[in-house]
């Protein structure tokens, strides 16, 4: 039985098919298409799906989706999941957020890790023992740049690029270099505390902008798109067997 992950981000929406462990297809566009969605579920005979939106978008599709196929999960902070939450405020805890930590624990077998979510923010997330335990959120590569540009006079709006090891030379570069280096040096602290903490910690790396950093990192690991896909999936299934949907 193939699923329908949709996940909903600040910039763009994903979908993909997952069977198993498998990612079938995924595609990515601005919004969601329920009409793309439809040739997909009939495609590869989807016949349950899972929708997560951080734009608060996610009863629309949801609805759309069940003219389509029976079983939708509008998956949350409160949804039922498989691994432990030890978070304060869980209600206000980004479903991202969890289903990273799901893919890490139940999707790769890693119990203790670090995962770096570099999207439109950061997240900075730790696993123990199989169990979230919270994390830390910070701009992102995009934000940080848009912030120079909108809240100065004469800085250029500038994206993200290839870390040099160097000082800018002209003003671009030093806006470039420094937003790149800086958060190069964010993650390198993180890094650095919880491997003091514990050495055989695993460094995960996911979302668009990990690319330009995790090979900076010794031993990391670049999950991609596929951890957010891996966790919604074992998500679903989980909420399936229990009859949750």
């Amino acid at each position: 039985m193939a699923n329908l992950i949709v996940d909903e981000g600040n910039t763009l929406c994903k979908i993909a098919v997952m069977k198993e462990s498998e990612v079938l297809c995924e595609v990515a566009t601005p919004q969601f298409d329920i009409e793309q969605a439809a040739k997909l579920i009939l495609e590869f005979a989807v016949e349950q799906a899972v929708v997560t939106s951080t734009r608060g978008g996610a009863e629309p599709i949801c609805a759309a989706l069940r003219s389509k196929i029976g079983r939708v999960l509008h998956f949350t902070s409160q949804t039922e999941v498989p691994i432990a939450i030890d978070y304060t405020s869980r209600q206000t805890l980004g479903a991202d957020r969890i289903a990273a930590a799901v893919g890490v624990v139940c999707g790769m077998g890693v119990k203790d890790a670090l995962v770096v979510d570099m999207g439109s923010a950061i997240t900075f997330d730790v696993v123990e023992d199989g169990v979230f335990k919270g994390g830390n959120i910070s701009l992102g590569v995009a934000m940080r740049f848009k912030a120079l540009h909108d809240y100065t006079a004469a800085l250029p709006l500038c994206e993200a690029t290839e870390l040099k090891d160097t000082f800018g030379t002209t003003t671009r570069e030093a806006v470039e270099q420094g937003v790149m280096q800086g958060i190069m040096h964010e993650i390198d602290g993180y890094v650095g505390r919880v491997s003091d903490a514990d050495a055989k910690k695993c460094i995960i790396f996911c979302g668009g902008d990990a690319k330009y950093f995790v090979n900076r990192i010794k031993n990391a690991i670049f999950a991609g798109r596929k951890l957010m896909f891996t966790g919604l999936n074992l998500i679903l299934d989980y909420n399936v067997s229990k009859d949750n949907i």
